[in-house]
């Protein structure tokens, strides 16, 4: 009898540390780009683009969506009628990438840790503006150095820029809605 008492005192505590913690689900981990890999909004393979690429884990959906650029996954999260359940962005982490022509088949960074040069001289896979990702700081400051433009986090991407013409942004940066945001 005291034994059961034990294992439903032990129960008891384990279901009691459980509730006063969130569990945080691992993120889905970023596939390699493969051949296979077509642009959700294009409908072409991936691959076949220079520039940085974005793949998105939603829970509500059984593979991942593939971007021939980083401004198109972007612009996934801020477009109405595609899915909120988003578990994952990646896009290309440039730091790591070969050339702007071979940004890498799996050197992925998680966008909303990423930072962006937007507004630079250089086109996306898709000959539009692009906002160009990087997970180091450095990297990023010689990309803008060399190319021009500016660098933000991902809630500062401006809704404008990702949305709007493939010209550069004309809402300045405390008006401008970001990725995520419901404006």
């Amino acid at each position: 009898m005291r034994r059961i008492a034990l294992v439903h005192a032990l129960v008891a505590m384990i279901l009691l540390a459980g509730c006063g913690e969130k569990q945080q689900a691992a993120l889905p981990p970023p596939l390699k780009m493969t051949a296979e890999a077509t642009g959700h909004y294009c409908g072409m393979n991936v691959s076949e683009h220079p520039g940085p690429k974005g793949q998105i884990f939603a829970a509500s959906l059984i593979e991942p969506v593939w971007f021939s650029s980083a401004r198109d996954a972007i612009a996934f999260t801020m477009l109405p009628d595609e899915p909120k359940d988003i578990q994952a962005i990646y896009v290309s982490d440039m730091a790591k990438a070969a050339s702007w022509d071979k940004p890498g088949a799996d050197n992925w960074v998680e966008a909303r840790k990423a930072l962006f040069v937007i507004d630079s001289r250089v086109k996306g896979g898709m000959g539009g503006a692009e906002a160009v990702p990087f997970s180091d700081r450095g990297a990023a400051e010689k990309f803008a150095a060399e190319h021009g433009g500016r660098i933000v986090g991902f809630t500062e991407v401006p809704r404008d820029y990702v949305l709007g013409s493939n010209e550069t942004s004309t809402v300045p940066d405390d008006k401008a809605s970001a990725p995520g945001s419901t404006n």
